[in-house]
C-alpha cells in the first residue's frame, strides 16, 4: 500500500465518521427510543452503499477512499456489538434478537440488493 493510498483512507475515515455523527444525530432527535436506531440505521445504509460500490466494480483508489475509508468510518460494528451487549445486560432479549436480526440479515439483504444494483449501473 502506497503513502498516497494511506492518505485516501484517511481523507475518506475523516468524512466518513463526521457523516455517521451526522446522520446519528439527526436520527436520535427524531426518534426518541431506547432502542438503537441510529445506529442500525447507519450500518444497514453502509451495506448497501459498500455492496452498490463492489457491484460496480469500483476499484484501485476510488475504492479506497470510498469503500475502505469513508464506508469503513461511517458503519460502526463496535457500537453495534456494545449496544448489543447493553440490551443484554438490561434484560431487554427481544430488542436484542430483534436487533441482531435487523443489523446481520438485513445488512446481508441490503448488501446483496446493492451488488445487484451496482452490476446495473456500472
Amino acid at each position: 500500500m502506497s503513502t498516497f493510498h494511506v492518505l485516501l483512507v484517511g481523507i475518506g475515515g475523516f468524512f466518513g465518521a463526521i457523516s455517521r455523527l451526522w446522520v446519528s444525530q439527526v436520527i436520535n432527535k427524531r426518534i426518541v427510543s431506547r432502542f438503537p436506531a441510529a445506529t442500525l440505521v447507519i450500518n444497514l445504509i453502509g451495506s448497501f452503499l459498500l455492496g452498490i460500490m463492489v457491484g460496480s466494480g469500483i476499484g484501485g483508489s476510488l475504492f479506497m477512499l470510498l469503500g475502505t475509508g469513508f464506508m469503513g468510518a461511517f458503519t460502526t460494528f463496535s457500537t453495534f456489538k456494545l449496544e448489543a451487549i447493553q440490551l443484554h445486560m438490561d434484560k431487554r432479549k427481544k430488542e436484542l434478537i430483534l436487533y441482531n436480526v435487523l443489523s446481520y440479515g438485513g445488512g446481508i439483504l441490503l448488501a446483496f440488493m446493492g451488488i445487484e444494483l451496482g452490476m446495473h449501473l456500472g
